[in-house]
């Protein structure tokens, strides 16, 4: 019951609507919690146990760490103000058990994710230098279920019992919240990502329906309809091809199937991402954004702020904040300040915090040598970006840049756009090895004709795929430019007069209806995140 399907739009989400305006008020939060439950029972069956164990252990982590502080405070109270060195080892001696027990819930959850995720990768890797040594002992492959949506569930996790630690928020004494927050049915499969003051009351409320919210709900998921099932499904069969049979083609062609993926990749989970946000508000629920018109970027680190937006905050407020701060980077600014300048001290700083980000943002997508490669392949460029800063400044001010002068952000827009193609190019590969020889390829025969002499009409689309697929770019590029230049405010399409807001809306469920990619000679394209 993917969310583009049939079924999930018009029978399982209508029903869940129905049922939730006729229960009452304080009952409400069980409709989404049995409804949530549903949905990923359909998906995985008993393997809802391991949500079911990381809602437990999630709320019990919290519930201890405040229990810990009370205990402390309790003490505390019994020690004489005065005494300011026992009050002091009172504090670290709890604050040591606070970090022990936080520590151990982090170490459960990304133990259960790793062995369920990477255990068959390592193995095999393993496996290839034990045998390398001559070793006869090796690593057993096994038949490992993934329940859907545990990366994400495990993020919301540990985000929150981080914050709870921090003292960020207190922890929440009712199970079922908690459980209905890491399991809300829109954002299980393919996120976003939230934390627990985004969307924690809002389910718990019960607010009925309101008009407004079911037609922006509404006209949100016929866009992200529109994205998914008549542009990233159409590129899907070209993508393919490429991909799989990359030996065949080079040069321009292989440019060509990694804009193609690129385009795809953005329309299918950011068209994704508009029907979870869209069903969200149906109820009241107001999701994080996770795409902010990232092909208008002028750098990777812009890119990254714009591009899976509830992933880059996470990594950033529960990797990079903490590595940072951390005694590592303390030393090495100890160190550095008697021997480097402050430039250098900052690229250090730099490096050490963002390589467990971007490591981590690498193997977060998946156990394969091209997740990880992407995930390097980033951490260098942002790295370099930021040893480069000085010559970039300088360069700006001695030949009196205005950065934001058209003559330098195209520019630096099309540099932006052949890091992000070559990224998705080894992203997407079937192997490392296979990204480094499609690269390579792209150099040889290179020949622009061969955009236009029908080869990619034998890929399996034909003028007609191709001349919707770039009108419907064209028209996602208008509303991308509407958006970045705020040009319909916060209201968007409800800002406009009735008649030519009602005339977009058939406009685009004409579209989706007349031009979507299903029926007889198309196969329905799997979520490529719900994969993650």
């Amino acid at each position: 019951m993917a969310y583009h399907s049939v079924t999930y739009l018009f029978v399982f989400l209508p029903i869940v609507l129905l049922l939730y305006q006729l229960v009452p008020k304080k009952g409400r939060w069980a409709v989404l919690l049995m409804s949530s439950y549903f949905l990923f029972w359909t998906f995985s069956k008993h393997l809802v146990l391991y949500l079911i164990g990381t809602t437990i252990l999630t709320y019990s982590v919290g519930i201890l760490l405040t229990r810990l502080r009370d205990r402390f405070r309790e003490e505390k109270e019994k020690i004489d103000k005065k005494d300011k060195e026992l009050r002091s080892k009172l504090k670290n001696k709890y604050k040591r058990r606070e970090k022990l027990l936080l520590a151990a819930g982090i170490i459960v959850l990304l133990s259960v994710l790793a062995y369920l995720k990477y255990y068959n990768f390592f193995a095999e890797n393993a496996n290839v230098f034990l045998e390398a040594v001559g070793s006869s002992w090796l690593f057993e492959a096994k038949k490992l279920l993934l329940p859907i949506g545990i990366s994400f569930y495990t993020l919301e996790a540990i985000g929150y019992m981080a914050d709870v630690y921090w003292e960020k928020i207190p922890a929440e004494r009712n199970l079922a919240k908690i459980a209905l927050f890491l399991s809300f049915f829109p954002q299980i499969m393919e996120g976003p990502i939230s934390m627990y003051t985004q969307t924690a009351d809002a389910l718990w409320a019960g607010n009925s329906l309101k008009a407004d919210n079911l037609s922006k709900g509404a006209i949100r998921i016929i866009w992200g309809m529109f994205k998914k099932i008549v542009i990233a499904d159409r590129l899907y069969v070209i993508v393919a091809e490429i991909f799989d049979y990359y030996e065949d083609y080079s040069g321009i062609i292989i440019v060509a199937g990694a804009i193609a993926y690129t385009i795809q990749l953005y329309m299918e989970f950011s068209g994704c991402i508009d029907i979870v946000i869209g069903s969200g508000k149906l109820f009241g629920v107001t999701l994080p954004e996770n795409f902010k018109q990232p092909f208008v970027s002028k750098n990777a680190s812009e890119f990254w702020r714009r591009w899976h937006i509830s992933l880059g905050a996470w990594f950033k407020a529960y990797v990079f904040y903490p590595v940072s701060v951390s005694g590592l980077v303390k030393k090495w600014n100890k160190f550095a300040k008697k021997h480097f300048s402050k430039h250098i001290i900052k690229v250090g700083v730099s490096a050490i915090a963002l390589f467990p980000v971007w490591l981590c943002n690498g193997l977060w997508h998946g156990a394969n040598w091209t997740y990880i490669f992407y995930g390097m392949y980033y951490f260098v460029i942002l790295l370099f970006g930021v040893a480069v800063e000085p010559v970039r400044e300088a360069f700006l001010k001695k030949f009196k840049i205005n950065e934001n002068a058209l003559y330098w952000r195209i520019p630096q827009i099309l540099k932006t756009w052949v890091i992000i193609f070559t990224g998705e190019l080894f992203f997407r590969a079937n192997t490392l090895g296979g990204g480094f020889a499609m690269f390579k390829s792209i150099f040889k025969d290179f020949e622009f004709s061969q955009l236009f002499d029908g080869t990619l009409l034998h890929m399996g689309l034909d003028s007609a795929d191709f001349a919707i697929i770039g009108l419907g770019c064209v028209v996602v590029a208008i509303v991308g430019s509407f958006k970045e230049r705020n040009l319909l405010g916060d209201e968007g399409l409800h800002k406009l007069k009735t008649p030519l807001r009602w005339a977009i809306y058939y406009a685009l469920i004409i579209a989706v209806i007349v031009f979507g990619a299903y029926g007889v000679g198309y196969q329905q394209v799997d979520l490529i995140y719900a994969g993650f």
